[in-house]
């Protein structure tokens, strides 16, 4: 048969917190009509104290009185209140001590920052300062010290497959280059700009051993990220990839010039086969329902130049079975030819971007590589940009990719998810 305890409310509440000696709660105060609790805390007077930097055995210098918010009770804000000492280390001079229940420079407990951080990976800054009582900035400042946290954590070594992508920071001219792990779908850096150094720096701060060791970077075909991975990784020509949606993506682009160009010839002849049939040339036929596959029938089999455009991209897209270097190479070249002899302009344009970076190509296709997780992490950032309704400036940007994306340990000492 079970049977009740008695316990202090001081009791209580340093048994919640995990207060140990020295410190204990010695007050407990109820405000009713500022619906707040007040929990008193004080360190054990002689008790021995330690430099916060080295650790050393100090003496005391004076104390300071300071405040936590912590988690709420039945609904009441709770604040824990101490003087906290302050240790005079001969190496480092009058520091405060550490607290159990609460990282340095922090104004809130462990407990609470977990909170907060947890609600901050299903809603916006601003939703949650509201739920939680907070002003912008602090959820904001639980944030970035929780990214700092998570970076200062997190092991520093180069991953061996890279996605490497770019995504808009505000206005469009304006961009962030972003380095995923393709292994382990993280964002491991956020960079300004797009520019060739914005790479480069980051693979050149890895030893070189670690940077022989990359087998694959996958990327659209941006010149200065070549570049920087050309002047950094060791055979670059061989672990380059470039995949099959960016290749895609230009043949799409091609094709619907070529459709725009030769529907204003048609319409000038009372000719209005190709109005409003872009999305049937640029989505891809699995995508398309039976009924829409049979009423574009007779478009794609008809004498357009828009027609033979489309095949000729749609060709191109069944040369990513191949695995086989040589025989890639093989189909890649006969397509190549016809490609160039089209005598449709954007094609050709294409068929010589493709040409010049048929190697990249013919790397992602014997390594089965995709660009996917950094399309897919680009999409996510976008979304995360969108709920936040924009970002003033970059520091806050990368702050929240690396919150979202960046598999960071992000909790305060001591706590698990």
């Amino acid at each position: 048969m079970g049977y009740a305890r008695v316990v202090r409310d001081t009791d209580l509440y340093a048994q919640i917190l995990g207060v140990r000696e020295p410190w204990t709660v010695t007050q407990v105060h109820l405000d009713m009509p500022g619906k707040r609790v007040e929990v008193t805390l004080e360190h054990r007077s002689g008790a021995a104290l330690h430099c916060p930097e080295c650790g050393a055995a100090c003496p005391g210098y004076d104390t300071r009185h300071r405040e936590w918010r912590h988690l709420d009770t039945c609904q009441f804000e709770t604040v824990l209140i101490a003087e906290v000492p302050r240790s005079d280390c001969a190496a480092h001079g009058p520091l405060q001590v550490a607290v159990p229940w609460a990282e340095a420079g922090s104004r809130f407990t462990a407990l609470f920052e977990a909170l907060v951080i947890d609600w901050l990976h299903e809603a916006s800054i601003s939703g949650v300062a509201r739920q939680l009582r907070l002003t912008w900035d602090e959820a904001d400042g639980i944030q970035g010290r929780a990214v700092r946290r998570g970076l200062a954590r997190r092991e520093r070594k180069l991953p061996t497959r890279i996605g490497v992508d770019e995504t808009s920071f505000q206005k469009r001219h304006e961009y962030v280059t972003v380095v995923i792990d393709q292994v382990e779908g993280n964002v491991v850096h956020v960079a300004d700009d797009r520019r060739q150094a914005s790479l480069e720096t980051y693979l050149a701060s890895h030893p070189a051993e670690e940077r022989a060791a990359v087998e694959t970077v996958a990327m659209d075909m941006h010149r200065p990220y070549i570049q920087a991975v050309e002047a950094t990784i060791p055979v670059a020509a061989l672990k380059i990839c470039f995949d099959k949606f960016h290749v895609a993506s230009h043949l799409g682009q091609a094709v619907d010039r070529v459709r725009r160009e030769e529907n204003r010839a048609l319409r000038t002849d009372g000719d209005d086969r190709l109005k409003r049939s872009k999305y049937l040339w640029l989505t891809h036929p699995e995508h398309l329902s039976e009924d829409r596959w049979a009423s574009f029938a007779a478009l794609r089999e008809s004498t357009l130049k828009t027609a033979r455009a489309w095949a000729i991209k749609e060709l191109a897209m069944e040369l990513w079975r191949y695995r086989s270097h040589a025989w890639g190479a093989r189909a890649w070249k006969r397509w190549l030819g016809w490609a160039l002899r089209s005598r449709l302009e954007p094609i050709v344009r294409a068929a010589r971007m493709i040409r010049n970076h048929l190697l990249g190509i013919l790397n992602a296709m014997v390594h089965g590589i995709t660009n996917a997780r950094s399309e897919g992490v680009n999409a996510k950032i976008q979304w995360i940009k969108y709920t936040s309704r924009g970002f003033r400036n970059r520091e806050r940007f990368r702050n929240a990719i690396y919150f979202h994306l960046g598999g960071l340990d992000l909790y305060p000492a001591g706590i698990a998810r």
